[in-house]
């Protein structure tokens, strides 16, 4: 585990870019696991900033994105897909037929996952995989008590992961109760980890994550047995992390 301390918001996010792009730079056709929420923007923003410049080519780049929403269209402006576009790849030279997300509107749940655990397998795998940490430690929407051998799986979100998406939707009802997301063994499967982590509030949570005990309870706990892992973090969040 490797844990490189930024000063801000903006530093954590060039030095994240940093690490995407020296995998794009190494392993063109490579295969990136990208990831949502509010954390990895300002890397996108980077790494779109990067492109503009001509240091970067996403031409032969392949994406899989952790998770989406099920039962929400891929032109509502809340699902992963819409996210993914806006942020990313309508800005950058990427094949959109070899961007992927879980189908949200496929309402059979077994069929959603498998589909999607054939195409990760069909790609060889992950190279490199971006995560943001939940303030419950969950990784994707693999909520706290989630067994660890899990692939693609539909989960029920729980209230805080819901509430903590409310200011997203019009109001609680609108969030959705359930999404398809990557599962903890297809993530630890990845050959390459890199996490995001930003603010006081998450300083609790990285460190139980990764200074605590391996547990169902704290999801991102599990990264600790994966051996290449890198923690870009900001020192808010790294207030109780030992220098």
């Amino acid at each position: 585990m490797r844990i490189y301390r930024a000063k801000d918001y903006k530093d954590m996010s060039r030095k994240a870019a940093n690490i995407i792009s020296a995998q794009i730079i190494m392993k063109p056709n490579c295969v990136l696991g990208l990831a949502t929420g509010s954390t990895p923007i300002g890397t996108y923003e980077q790494l779109v900033e990067w492109y503009r410049k001509g240091d970067l080519d996403f031409s032969d780049v392949t994406t899989v994105n952790l998770d989406e929403y099920k039962g929400l269209p891929r032109d509502n402006e809340q699902s992963y897909y819409y996210f993914m576009h806006d942020n990313l790849f309508k800005h950058v030279n990427i094949d959109l037929s070899r961007t992927y997300l879980p189908d949200g509107m496929e309402p059979d749940s077994k069929k959603a996952c498998d589909d999607y655990n054939h195409i990760i397998h069909s790609l060889g795998g992950i190279d490199l995989q971006l995560l943001g940490l939940g303030h419950n430690g969950h990784i994707g929407f693999n909520e706290p008590g989630l067994a660890f051998e899990t692939e693609t799986h539909c989960v029920d979100l729980t209230e805080k992961t819901m509430k903590a998406n409310q200011r997203f939707f019009a109001s609680l009802d609108d969030v959705p109760k359930q999404a398809y997301t990557m599962g903890t063994k297809t993530i630890m499967q990845a050959k390459k980890i890199l996490m995001v982590v930003s603010g006081k509030d998450k300083a609790q949570i990285l460190h139980d994550a990764f200074f605590g005990p391996v547990t169902p309870q704290v999801p991102a706990s599990i990264l600790q047995m994966h051996n290449d892992v890198s923690i870009v973090a900001d020192e808010d969040a790294l207030a109780l992390i030992p220098q």
